[in-house]
């Protein structure tokens, strides 16, 4: 029977993450890094057995050196579900990363600020960037 979280986003986030960073910290290190006493629950977030804490995002991103932001929104997901965490962000807004506020302001500063439609043609030149 697979783990009730197994294929959530943040699980999927977690097991690539970890494994970026597996040549220079292990699994019990990050744990530490982040406050846990027990290193097992980092196994237990990545196989979808156990969801990745809310108030623990911020340390936990910080040992995994990634965008606590991202973490929150894929976290978020999967504490209350896709339904509900749409609901929360149109409530609050989407949280953006260092590296998404970055693209904002080279999109705002090469537009000289006149909020450009995302037209077709736009999208198409963007997805082009990433090879989608």
């Amino acid at each position: 029977m697979p783990n009730p979280y197994e294929t959530t986003p943040a699980a999927v986030f977690l097991r690539r993450q970890t494994e970026l960073l597996a040549h220079r910290k292990t699994q019990k290190t990050i744990a530490h890094e982040a406050g846990f006493t027990n290193g097992n629950l980092i196994s237990m977030f990545k196989s979808g057995a156990s969801k990745v804490p809310l108030d623990r995002v911020p340390a936990l991103a910080r040992a995994l050196e990634t965008d606590p932001a991202h973490l929150m929104r894929l976290a978020l997901e999967q504490a209350v579900g896709k339904t509900a965490s749409v609901a929360v962000l149109e409530t609050f807004g989407t949280p953006t990363t260092v590296n998404e506020r970055a693209w904002l302001d080279e999109i705002r500063d090469a537009s000289g600020n006149t909020d450009p439609k995302l037209t077709a043609r736009s999208r198409v030149s963007l997805r082009a960037i990433f090879g989608r």
